[in-house]
């Protein structure tokens, strides 16, 4: 009845998107003695009867609405990733994965009963209609968010491409609640955007999230930008909530050499390690790396740079990440519902926890939610590319991305150590 499914790193996606990774578990129910399991089970017959016979509205006592309701009561009493999914949310979560769905776009979590913004979707409605990360949804159309469950609020925020909703907001850095009405899009997610030099030798590209495709597409678009001359990779992560851990892993391995180790998960089984190394197929590319994170970046966004700095084989510039470093497993139910259960945490090769903890930058940055939607804004409308025309435009002058440039001065700086300690090794001189 039971069936293990491939697991997921979980942040969440209006249109939404998700963090995911991988693991094969042995039923959780296992490790409960069989004689405290029968009595707990007893137990809960025993109360579940008493309130189908007893309780004043029949309907409303119904022996499988009392059963889902405990489980989904038990299952959220865990930890705010775990979730007994009914079968429409279980289809739900089946389309996010396959990068298309009806939404708003953006990625959500829920803290304390709040449901908070992660990041927009890069293009998406809810980018557009000026969304930040960090903002708390209140309400939609009319009805409060707040202690709904991710189900409820994905399904009102959800719906027919074309159809509109209303999303109230609260905006924690002006302490400003406001009003935008939304038209729902087919979200189609790219995982890999804006593939462009940006500067002398520099590459750069985008991860928004990490899919099915993205492993494929990211190494197309690292063949790309070497055609071009780089010599160097930004690879920028920021508002990146994760996604499946294959593709997180095939984002990294170009970087490591065969059998090497990128990440591993540890459950509370002292046999539960579970190792992911580089395949055979892995480059060893020496390539100088610098990976662009911000308090948006998370779960399978957050391996990757964490594996990268762990192995010195980038520098991490921007913001200390969100930490979102636990492994959900899904398991298949009856009737088409399922069960996502947090039943790992991951840990960079040198073993470092990201839960809760994140990935501290080696370059700090900090930029605040009002520069960065403008930077993002600068990036979506490039067919303004004169600074008078695009604050005409929109009111106000286009903004430095900081962290971007400091990356780019890294890497430069990068290139003159290695060309100075390349002239010292033989004998010459070099001049910046």
């Amino acid at each position: 009845m039971f069936t293990r499914l491939r697991v997921i790193v979980y942040g969440a996606v209006c249109g939404l998107l998700l963090g995911i990774a991988v693991t094969y578990l042995q039923p959780a129910w296992v490790f409960q003695p069989e004689r405290s399991l029968s009595r707990d089970a007893a137990y809960f017959r025993a109360v579940l009867d008493l309130v189908r016979t007893n309780y004043v509205d029949g309907k409303e006592a119904d022996a499988d609405r009392l059963t889902r309701a405990a489980l989904d009561g038990m299952i959220k009493s865990l930890d705010p990733h775990s979730e007994f999914m009914r079968a429409d949310a279980y289809r739900d979560l089946q389309q996010e994965m396959d990068g298309r769905f009806g939404g708003i776009g953006i990625q959500v979590e829920q803290r304390d009963g709040r449901v908070i913004v992660v990041a927009p979707i890069a293009d998406m409605p809810g980018e557009r209609a000026g969304i930040r990360r960090a903002d708390e949804i209140v309400k939609i159309d009319g009805q409060s968010a707040e202690k709904q469950g991710m189900d409820k609020v994905i399904d009102r925020l959800r719906g027919k491409p074309g159809t509109k909703v209303n999303v109230t907001l609260f905006r924690p850095s002006t302490k400003a609640t406001f009003d935008l009405v939304l038209t729902r899009e087919i979200i189609r997610v790219e995982s890999v955007r804006d593939v462009r030099m940006v500067g002398d030798g520099i590459g750069y590209l985008q991860l928004t999230q990490f899919s099915e495709r993205t492993g494929a597409e990211f190494k197309q678009a690292l063949k790309r930008l070497q055609t071009q001359g780089a010599k160097a990779l930004i690879l920028d992560l920021r508002n990146n909530p994760g996604g499946l851990l294959d593709a997180a892993v095939a984002v990294a391995e170009p970087f490591f050499k065969p059998g090497e180790l990128i990440v591993y998960t540890q459950g509370r089984m002292a046999g539960s390690r579970e190792e992911l190394r580089a395949g055979h197929s892995a480059g060893g590319m020496a390539l100088p790396v610098a990976v662009l994170v911000n308090s948006g970046t998370a779960s399978a966004a957050e391996i990757v740079a964490g594996a990268l700095k762990d192995t010195a084989r980038a520098v991490v510039v921007g913001e200390t990440t969100f930490g979102k470093g636990s492994v959900q497993t899904l398991f298949r139910l009856r009737d088409g519902e399922a069960l996502r259960l947090t039943t790992a945490h991951y840990y960079t090769p040198g073993g470092a926890i990201i839960h809760e903890k994140g990935i501290e930058p080696q370059v700090k940055v900090i930029v605040s939610p009002e520069d960065e939607a403008n930077v993002q804004l600068q990036r979506l409308r490039q067919d303004l590319a004169e600074p008078k025309e695009f604050a005409a435009r929109f009111g106000y002058a286009p903004v430095e991305d900081r962290p971007l440039q400091a990356a780019i001065d890294v890497l430069k700086g990068v290139d003159l150590f290695v060309a100075r300690s390349r002239a010292a090794n033989s004998g010459g001189s070099s001049h910046p």
